[in-house]
C-alpha cells in the first residue's frame, strides 16, 4: 500500500486505535526520522536555514492537513518545527496519521 496515495478518512471515534504491530508496519513506509510518542502519537522534527523557511514549510503542512481534513500539532521554532500526528477522537494513532506523515515527507 502506498500511503501517499490514500486519502484521510473522517473520524469521529468509535474505531480501536491502531495496534502496536499495524504501527509498526505503518512505520516502515515513513521516512526514519518519525518517532512514535508514548504509544499514541507520531512526531518528527525537522530543521531549516531560518524562520522563513520553517514558515514555508509550515504553510504547505498547513495546505495538505485541509486538502486531507485531518490536522498536526505544529510546534513551531525559529530554524525547526516538531509535526505530531495522532487521531484526536480516538486518543491514539489511526491509518490517517500516517497518510498525512507520508505526504508530509513527500514535501
Amino acid at each position: 500500500m502506498n500511503l501517499r496515495q490514500n486519502k484521510c478518512k473522517p473520524c469521529e471515534g468509535g474505531v480501536a486505535p491502531l495496534e502496536k504491530s499495524e504501527i509498526g508496519s505503518f512505520m516502515e513506509q515513513l521516512h526514519g526520522d518519525w518517532k512514535i510518542v508514548d504509544e499514541n502519537k507520531i512526531s518528527r522534527e525537522f530543521s531549516f536555514v531560518n524562520y522563513r523557511h520553517t514558515i514555508d514549510f509550515v504553510n504547505q503542512v498547513a495546505d495538505l492537513a485541509e486538502q486531507e481534513g485531518h490536522h498536526p500539532v505544529l510546534h513551531v521554532y525559529y530554524a525547526r518545527l516538531v509535526v505530531e500526528l495522532w487521531t484526536h477522537a480516538i486518543n491514539g494513532l489511526s491509518e490517517n496519521d500516517f497518510i498525512l506523515a507520508a505526504k508530509i515527507d513527500g514535501i
